[in-house]
């Protein structure tokens, strides 16, 4: 059974959400937060393993909240999806940045978001449903930051860099695989060892990494 609180100051988007998460097997609300204050206590108190959090909330935003959230130790095994409302969100990649396994657009269809929430659960990240191989990467060249590489970046081989800079362009195990000519066990493999050597909690984080280390 997987939880979810749902995180909006709109009481008809909430309500939406728990009418689709109460006719879904597999799912339950663990709870409900009108603004991020609100969110960052009822995670703290219900542990869900997903939060579907809004930005733009009264008090503190949904991105302090994300940042509260993942920063609790008690809530390590807890995932942030962000909803946004435009594909062009300016919070998006700031959101990515602060710990959020990733974003979806509040219009994405009900399907979509059983399979999103079921998939960060799973340690995938979602990097946008309709713009993946491009919001990201538009996020990262419009901010004019120095490259910042990872203290442990040189810890990685030239392969696992590699692989690294081709999840930073959206792709899945298996696009990387045929991309490398190698098998989508290999190449899973060389995902799970950057992750680990760069201490990213999820395929998100890693994605970060890479835009701030140069590597995308």
């Amino acid at each position: 059974m997987i939880s979810v609180l749902l995180v909006d100051d709109q009481d008809l988007v909430r309500l939406g959400l728990r009418a689709l998460l109460d006719n879904e097997g597999g799912f339950e609300v663990a709870g409900e937060a009108a603004d991020g204050l609100a969110a960052v206590e009822v995670a703290a108190r219900t542990r869900p393993d997903v939060v579907l959090m809004d930005i733009r909330m009264p008090g503190i935003d949904g991105l302090e909240a994300t940042r509260r959230i993942v920063a609790n130790p008690d809530l390590a095994g807890t995932r942030v999806i962000v909803l946004t409302t435009f594909e062009r969100d300016e919070y998006v990649f700031d959101a990515l940045r602060l710990g959020a396994s990733g974003f979806l657009l509040k219009d994405t269809p009900p399907a979509r978001l059983i399979e999103a929430m079921r998939t960060v659960v799973d340690g995938g990240a979602l990097l946008a449903p309709s713009v993946t191989r491009t919001l990201i990467r538009e996020f990262a060249g419009q901010r004019h930051r120095a490259v910042i590489p990872h203290p442990n970046l040189g810890q990685l081989t030239e392969r696992e860099k590699e692989v690294v800079t081709l999840v930073a362009q959206g792709m899945t195990n298996d696009e990387i695989a045929r991309d490398l000519v190698v098998s989508p066990a290999t190449a899973r493999t060389h995902v799970s060892r950057a992750m680990i050597k760069l201490g990213a909690r999820d395929r998100a984080q890693l994605v970060v990494f890479a835009y701030q280390s140069g590597l995308a």
